[in-house]
Order: C-alpha cells, then structure tokens, then sequence
C-alpha cells in the first residue's frame, strides 16, 4: 500500500454549473479506520453512482499513474489523482480477478466490479475525455467490499488469500460490458462469480437477453430504459380516416398508410411523433402523441387535446380532414405494457388516459385474467374523454373495474353514475378501492397529478419499482452531482443562428439551427435550451444519454466505444450530419 486517500465532498465550478463531488482524495498520515461502506473521513458526491457495499474502497495501481503520465504527458500527479482511495503497487487490471480476496493490515477485501467512470473524474485530471480513456485502455481500476472492517495504512503489505473458482480480470470484465464483443460464453462464465456486484450483473443479463432476441443491435447493458425500444428513423405518409370528438376539448384521429403497406406494430402504451407544417415555407413542428386505439398493423389512432393556445392541436382541428395526409414516425417509447400476471393498475388523468386505454385495449384483446383497475380523473362529464370505450372494454376482462374522480362536476353529472366521488386521487382514495401493492402501477398525466400520485402510491405501500410513468413533453433530466439548477421550460437558444442543420427536440417542441462554433454535441445544445437530458460521462462510454432518432443522421466526435442500437442516438458525442429530429 502506497498510499490511503480520503476526501469529504466538495462544491467545484464546472462550465458555469456547480458539481458536488467527492473526487477530490488527500493522503491520510498514520492508520485510517476502514468500514463496510467508507473509510474514515471519506465520502462520495453522488451515493447512486458511487459507494455503497460493493464499491466500498475505489483501487488503483502506481503501474497506470506510470502509463497516463507517459500519455497524457503530465508530470503533476499526486496520490489520490484519480480519486483512488487505495493507491498500490502491483495487482494489474488484467492480473486480478473480480472474487479475488485480498488481506491488508488485519482487514480484509474482495473485489467486486471495475470502476465505473464518470464526467467527474474529468473534472479532477482536467482532461475531459478521461472516462473513455479510462475504460478504452483496459486500465479502470477496481472497487473492493470490505469483508472484515480494521484499519490500513501506508506502507501495508497486501496479501492474496482467495479466488473466485470462475477466474475473470477486471479488464476482461470492464471490456465485456463497455467494448463492442459481447461474447455469449463469456457472459455467462462472468455471471458465475458470485462476487459480481449486481449492477454489473444484471447488465451482463441484459446482454444475455438481448442476444435471444437476434433482431437487437446496441449495447442492451448500458442502454437506459428511455431507449430500449429502438424504432427505425424517417417518417411515412399516412392518410386520415376518421376524426371523432371524444369530449369537450379531446379529437381522435384514425390514420392508415397510403400505400396499403402494414404499419409497424406497436407496444401498448406507445406513442408516434406527428411532423407538421402549419405554414407553407415555415418550419415544421414536431408533436409526439401517444397511440389510444387497439393494437394493429392497419389502422393508429391518436388522440389530441385542443388547448386554447397549442399551436399544433388548433392546426389539427381547424385544418385536417378526412383524407388528409400526415407525416408520422414509427412507435416508440419504452412506457408499455409489461407482460405477466402481476395485477395491473392504471391511473391516468386527463389526456394521459391515451397510453394506458392503448393498454386496456390490449388486455382486452387478450381476454386477461389478471385483475385489472382503471383509475381516471377528469374534470366533469363534458371533458371525460373514452368512458363508454372504457366500460365497454372493462366487461371484457373477467376481473376489471374501475373508479372515476370529477373534480368539478356540473350539474348534469350524476355521481354513481359516470363517476364515484368528487375531487382527486389520494392515499385514501387507494385504500378505498382496495389498491393492491403488488400491482404494476402504469401512470400518466399532467406534471401535478403525476408527483402527487407517486407520492400517494408510496404512502399506500406500493414500492417504487412497480411504478412506470409516462411524461410528457420530455422526461426526467439525469446530470449527476449538479445541484443548484433551477428547473426551466424548454425553449430556443439565445442568439441562435439563422441557417445550418436544424436540430429538433421532439418531446420538447423546440427547434433551433445547429452552430458548431457554439456546441461540442447535441447534448450541448439541448442544455443550451434546457431540454430534459440524461447523462453520466459525456465521452460516449454510459449510454445514459443515449435516445432515439426520429429521423436524420448523425457523425460521431469522439466515436463512441460501443454504438447505440439502431434507430438511437449518443447525444453526448454527436452532432448532426443534416437535419435531425431526437426523442428529446
């Protein structure tokens, strides 16, 4: 042992933005306590992506300070330079195998997983590409669990004392999930060490997984949930059917293809992306809509509700006809159905009703059995859209029913008839209905209604995991260890340029010309205009940020370790080849 480094979280600026991190690590002079999840005087920044039982103690080898001195040409290195808590001599990457157990002092360790790199160690060597550079060179590091807390010091020998019967470096390990050959054999040998920390181990079930299913391409162990429904980019003309008013202030439009063609098919819950143009010569506005209608290949159907002021529902209402054509992009969205026998409740407010009455048509179609619960608000009679559809699909299901809030009812509305009870959602509404906690809970609608429902549902019992959330107009931002940001609506960039590729947010509905002089990457420009974004390492390694591509291509600066699946996009390391419409 060389060295052992500690360092509390610190605030440090970052591109106009305030990082909360525990990067930084000083050597400690004497022993240093060292517990199951930290040693003494130690802390990390962001507990989701650093500590914890299985990345306790962060390792790292005098051998690689050796190696990027020599490539990276520096010459100021200090102990705890890559925020290593251990700084040792020996125990190479591609030497060590995760499993292997080691003595230091009277303490004892196993490792449990390379290190997972972030934007943060960037930060701290002020070489932005360091995380790819890191994982690429086949020289993480490693985390050790701690097995047996005592106190370490510099100057430690350190003693191998056991061995996984599977014997996988850590270099093979990091290669396996980070760089493209995903070997199926070597797969499974790694998911036989038991000492495998379980983030990495259900990556590595993800890969599996996604190798039975042949037609997936991209890297299913990184790729969040946002992207693992890849659908093939561009849009294709389709004719309308029909146009049916469904209440007050909600229009539905059936549409099949021009051509005759079947239309791909989609998940329930999914939705497609409209390309409009309200203005002959102007540019188009993009508008995503979930699909409402039974599964087909022949026939989409969204439903639209007209605000006072929404641009793209008052075109639709005013404008399309029957017979009309629209240009719309394939299904997409990972907000569906998932299969199984777990009961199935869905709570929708509003217009978020379309996702899961697309979910409800589907059990229906199915004959489930499962026990099924619609749970809707709506503001009175005139404006509860698809009730009779509801009703008439609930008789179907041998163990459906339903519960219905208005929260102003008129005077035409009788409750115990369209409706239960005046008012919203609440804990004690769940108890009323008998909610089951074991329920997968599919739930969309406005921002309000959406926060106050997840926190209603924890306080009923119902865990976290059981939850799946529609959002519209964007989804959550992921920008680890900057705090201080104030939350912001969507909106073009200031002084944008007038001409070059156009770059369109889909979810967000904004659109602005691309300015290389100005942004590195798309992530770049979508920070620009504060659309919701969701990144880790910014150098194309994670995959956190990776979304779909509506349509258009991309080149990638750098290239990224491994592709995103087909149909998707790395917005931390790509900028637009032309026109490009992003699942943003």
């Amino acid at each position: 042992m060389l060295s052992v480094n500690v360092g509390m979280p610190r605030d440090v600026a970052w591109k106009g933005r305030t990082v909360h991190t525990g990067v930084w690590k000083s050597p400690v002079s004497g022993p240093c306590r060292v517990g199951r999840l930290n040693l003494e005087g130690d802390g990390q920044g962001d507990l989701a992506g650093h500590g914890g039982e299985h990345r306790a103690v962060f390792v790292y080898q005098m051998e690689s300070y050796g190696y990027w001195q020599e490539q990276l040409k520096r010459s100021d290195f200090v102990f705890g330079q890559f925020g290593e808590n251990f700084t040792i001599e020996g125990l190479p990457d591609n030497e060590v195998c995760i499993g292997d157990r080691f003595q230091v002092g009277t303490a004892l360790f196993e490792i449990t997983q390379p290190r997972v790199t972030c934007f943060r160690v960037g930060i701290r060597m002020n070489e932005p590409r360091m995380a790819a550079l890191l994982t690429s060179s086949g020289r993480p590091g490693f985390y050790f669990r701690v097995l047996r807390e005592d106190e370490v010091a510099a100057g430690d020998e350190i003693v191998k004392v056991g061995e996984a019967a599977e014997r996988m470096t850590v270099a093979e390990i990091n290669a396996l999930l980070y760089l493209p050959d995903h070997s199926r054999e070597r797969l499974e040998r790694a998911l036989r060490i038991e000492a495998l920390s379980r983030g990495w181990r259900n990556s590595f079930e993800a890969l599996l997984q996604s190798q039975r299913n042949a037609t997936e391409t991209g890297n299913a162990g990184l790729a969040p949930a946002a992207a693992a429904h890849p659908a093939a980019p561009g849009f294709q003309p389709l004719v309308v059917t029909s146009i049916e008013r469904e209440s007050a202030d909600v229009l539905s439009f059936a549409m099949q293809s021009a051509d005759g063609r079947p239309l791909p098919m989609a998940q329930p819950g999914q939705y497609v992306v409209l390309r409009l143009k309200p203005n002959a010569g102007g540019p188009a506005l993009f508008r995503s809509y979930s699909l409402s209608g039974p599964l087909s290949t022949e026939r989409y159907r969204i439903s639209v509700k007209i605000e006072p002021d929404g641009v793209a529902g008052s075109y639709l209402q005013e404008h399309l006809r029957v017979g009309d054509r629209l240009e719309v992009s394939s299904p997409r969205g990972s907000f569906v159905l998932e299969a199984g026998e777990r009961p199935v409740i869905l709570l929708s407010a509003g217009i978020g009703a379309t996702p899961v009455l697309a979910m409800l048509h589907a059990l229906a179609a199915a004959r489930s059995t499962r026990q099924v619960t619609w749970l809707h608000t709506a503001r009175d009679g005139q404006h509860h859209a698809f009730a009779g559809e509801v009703r008439g699909l609930l008789r179907v299901l041998a163990n459906g029913r339903s519960y219905i809030c208005y929260t102003r009812p008129d005077s035409a509305d009788k409750s115990g008839d369209n409706f239960n009870a005046t008012g919203r959602f609440s804990r004690s509404t769940f108890e009323k209905v008998g909610l089951l906690r074991d329920a997968d809970v599919y739930l969309c609608g406005p921002t309000r209604f959406m926060a106050d429902m997840k926190e209603a549902l924890a306080a009923a019992g119902v865990a976290p995991e059981g939850v799946h959330e529609e959002i519209f107009n964007g989804g959550e931002s992921m920008t680890p260890g900057v705090v201080g940001t104030t939350a912001r609506a969507p909106h073009a960039p200031s002084d944008e340029v007038k001409t070059g590729a156009l770059v369109s947010f889909a979810r967000s509905g904004i659109s602005a010309h691309w300015d290389a002089s100005r942004y590195g990457s798309i992530l770049e420009m979508a920070e620009a205009c504060d659309v919701p974004v969701r990144w880790a390492c910014r150098t194309g390694v994670c995959h956190n940020c990776e979304s779909g591509l509506v349509s258009g291509a991309v080149v990638y600066t750098p290239e990224p370790l491994d592709k995103p699946a087909d149909g998707n996009v790395l917005v931390c390391c790509s900028q637009p080849a032309g026109d490009v419409v992003v699942d943003l």
